[in-house]
């Protein structure tokens, strides 16, 4: 599966809504933290991760869990993994 940028941060966002729906998509700014921006803990982080993977296909190993920290960073790391 091949999506572009904006039909990754389109599914990106729609699963994040859906770990917290109190969450405003248009707010996140791309470059900060996305932890703290919508302030998840970890269960509801990894609950987000797990959610990318089924809903694109992308397997999102923990030891790449750290690197994930904004999200600009997600989205290269799908796009990368869908290439």
């Amino acid at each position: 599966m091949s999506l572009d940028r904006a039909s990754l941060k389109s599914a990106a966002l729609a699963q994040l809504c859906a770990i917290a729906p109190e969450v405003d998509p248009q707010e996140i700014v791309p470059a900060r933290s996305l932890r703290s921006q919508v302030d998840l803990d970890s269960m509801d982080w990894l609950h987000f991760l797990v959610g990318l993977h089924e809903r694109l296909g992308v397997e999102i190993p923990e030891s790449d869990y750290a690197r994930l920290v904004t999200l600009d960073n997600l989205l290269d790391y799908l796009q990368a993994k869908l290439a």
